[in-house]
């Protein structure tokens, strides 16, 4: 049984109890029944143990309150997932119950967004269409919590101010649902037989608080690295290098589901087969911007809305793969993906502004609700100004040929190159980002959560990773130089780490022009756990396959061509026994981990980094670090909402939950008997003082 928090079920301030006299039949007061049709669903067994406190109190909770989800069975699994330890430790849980294969292979198809990615603005949740951005009412469940009598039946009424009041009879033990207005209190009122010929009445007001958050940014705020359904691998594919003889071509292992020709003998692939090859990628929420569930800013919310039972929460995922705070942020960006696993074989190749996309999402939303606005915004950004992406071809790229070439499209960058670019291009673009965000967050920053990055490659605390083919192999180019890795690591947790923290809170000399407002809400504290869960880390826990077949020492797969094409793996695996999503000591994904998790190519690239087929030399460095290769994987960004979380409730005024409680639950006192969840009842409305129209919500806890 999974544990509930006692926050769902702790007594509410603006409770109010009555003892009042005998109930009357139902017939002496016919004449104002009032007949409502509610959904009666059985009592949570976990709840009715927590019914033996000696007292009443109504316990309420905002039903599939992650407004993203449609369905609320998606909701309820995280819920179960969640003991109250921690978004990792939820997630850890869901690696384990999927066997590796990922939660949200099964959610992914069940989102408001469209198949490219995008929100929709009339969603269907559950059954019912709702405006994303504007709801005009939530789908709560109420209950009693106390002794309640064996079968007894409870009287409850509903009165919002302004539309008629709904009333129930149902079973004592069983949870009432119905849907509430938005900005509108609801005045719950129950009376509890008592077994005595009495009752006791019990009042709740009960007021949906809707929060609306928006998520921007580079890679990392997006999730890559964590595709929502990983790509299937099986038998092997041909890929060319750029050498012109011996050794060039190699064999690593194909999509599974691709037909046609894995060999690199026959000359270039069809668009036939190109479009085949495509269709068996991986899945993601936004396939353009490698937008991902796993993602911290999804699993903030998530943990948001998992964890505080009277809130929904609205999310606006924007973040993109790629995106530098001019291209991306400003002005459009080139895209990775088109949705081709969905079935769409074009796109346009390009992503627009994260800024102007979040300008049409709030104009919309005023159309309806003037008067709604962000609650607050995720944010991180700044590796891509720099050219972190170039830093890490810079590292692992070790053969010659490819390093000529790949520097000669501007995919290798130096540390002193990111050094310049840290040093007069992103203060600036910086502080034009301060002035675009001030207008969302009503002219303070403070509402903006700047969540960090972690440094990659680190093995303990001051212990950088050094040079090896370990978890690079996938490409016969790669291997990590001790050297470039040292002065990078260096780099990055010396010069970038302290200088995107300084550009965030306002930290030194002019920076910002008024820090009271332009100081963003800082978030790091993942940053220590990161530094002994490096891309260079094994864990004797770590999955079977890992451990089995990625070599420390670059051999893990087959180099004879009469093997390679049927079992490219050296250890005589197949690559299907990779578990993508199962617990590792590293949280950061290497080129190996990318090419079996995601293996892909982005759409939009420069003309001179353009594969000319799917077998193409450049295909084969693309597809093993495109991906998300150093990239935190769904545990490492599990860790960073860990982090974020404490501030997001800060800002929102929420606390914490009570920690876990470690003490067996009394056993229930009633189990009550289930009642037809269709079954229509009729109350009799008790006397009782009129409940004031609009009170004031109670404050959030």
């Amino acid at each position: 049984m999974p544990f509930l928090s006692f926050s769902h079920f702790r007594r509410n301030r603006g409770a109010r109890r009555i003892t009042v006299r005998p109930l009357p039949t139902p017939m002496r007061r016919f004449s104002f029944i009032l007949v409502l049709f509610l959904a009666v669903a059985p009592f949570d067994a976990a709840f009715a143990q927590l019914a033996g406190t000696g007292d009443f109190h109504i316990a309420w909770e905002v039903k599939n309150r992650f407004r993203l989800f449609r369905n609320e069975a998606d909701f309820l699994r995280l819920v179960t997932a969640d003991h109250g330890d921690g978004v990792l430790a939820a997630e850890r849980r869901l690696e384990t119950d999927s066997d590796g294969q990922g939660w949200a292979r099964d959610v992914v198809d069940n989102l408001c967004l469209d198949n490219y990615g995008a929100l929709v603005p009339t969603c269907q949740r559950d059954g019912v269409n709702e405006n994303y951005l504007a709801p005009v009412d939530h789908p709560i469940g109420v209950r009693v919590s106390g002794p309640i009598q064996q079968d007894a039946t409870c009287v409850w009424s509903f009165d919002d101010g302004q539309n008629p009041v709904k009333q129930a009879s149902v079973p004592c033990g069983q949870e009432v649902k119905l849907r509430v207005p938005t900005n509108r209190t609801t005045v719950a009122t129950v009376d509890i037989p008592l077994g005595d010929g009495t009752a006791q009445r019990v009042v709740q007001e009960i007021a949906v608080r809707d929060v609306l958050i928006a998520g921007l940014g580079d890679s990392i705020a997006a999730g890559e690295g964590n595709p929502d359904r990983a790509v299937e691998l099986d038998g092997g594919f041909c890929f060319k290098r750029f050498l012109r003889q011996g050794g060039s071509q190699y064999y690593r292992p194909s999509r599974a589901g691709y037909d046609d020709d894995r060999s690199c003998e026959s000359g270039p692939s069809t668009p036939a087969a190109a479009r085949d090859w495509a269709r068996d990628g991986a899945r993601w929420m936004s396939p353009a911007c490698h937008r991902s569930l796993y993602s911290y800013q999804v699993r903030t919310t998530l943990a948001l809305a998992i964890e505080q039972p009277h809130i929904a929460v609205t999310l606006i995922p924007l973040a993109c793969t790629g995106a530098t705070i001019g291209a991306g942020m400003f002005d459009g960006q080139l895209s990775d993906d088109c949705p081709w696993v969905v079935g769409i074989d074009s796109c346009s190749g390009t992503s627009p502004a994260q800024l102007g996309e979040l300008k049409d999402v709030m104009a919309a939303l005023h159309r309806q609700a003037p008067n709604r606005n962000l609650d607050m915004m995720l944010l991180t950004v700044g590796a891509n100004d720099v050219n972190f992406a170039g830093l890490v071809a810079n590292v692992i790229v070790d053969a010659t040929t490819e390093r000529i070439l790949l520097k000669e499209g501007g995919a290798i960058a130096s540390v002193a190159d990111s050094q310049k670019a840290l040093d007069n291009d992103l203060p600036d673009a910086f502080s034009q980002l301060r002035i675009a965000l001030k207008p969302y967050v009503g002219g303070n920053l403070e509402r903006v959560v700047f969540v960090s990055y972690a440094n990659p490659a680190m093995q303990a605390e001051g212990k950088p990773c050094t040079g090896s083919r370990d978890g690079l192999d996938v490409h016969p180019a790669f291997g990590a130089d001790t050297e470039r890795l040292r002065t990078t690591t260096q780099f990055v947790e010396s010069k970038f780490l302290p200088k995107i923290k300084a550009l965030a809170t306002c930290d030194g000399n002019k920076v910002c022009r008024d820090p009271t407002t332009e100081r963003m809400t800082f978030v790091d504290g993942h940053q220590a756990a990161f530094e002994r869960h490096g891309m260079c880390v094994r864990a004797t826990s770590d999955p079977e396959f890992d451990r089995n077949c990625f070599s420390t020492t670059g051999e893990s797969f087959q180099t004879d061509p009469n093997v390679a094409p049927d079992n490219p793996m050296a250890c005589g695996e197949p690559p299907s026994n990779y578990r993508p999503y199962a617990p590792r000591g590293r949280w950061i994904r290497t080129a190996n981990d990318s090419y079996f998790t995601a293996m892909t190519y982005p759409e939009g690239m420069p003309a001179v980094l353009k594969p000319s087929d799917i077998h193409d030399a450049l295909w084969g460095i693309g597809s093993a670090v495109y991906g998300g290769a150093v990239h935190p994987t769904a545990e490492g960004y599990a860790a960073i909402a860990d982090a974020a979380l404490p501030a997001v409730r800060g800002l929102l005024g929420l606390m914490a939950p009570p920690a876990v409680q470690s003490a067996p639950l009394p056993p229930p006192t009633d189990p009550g008997t289930p009642a037809a969840a269709s079954a229509p009842t009729t109350v009799a409305p008790l006397p009782a003082p009129a409940p004031t129209p609009g009170a004031a919500p109670p404050k959030a806890p």
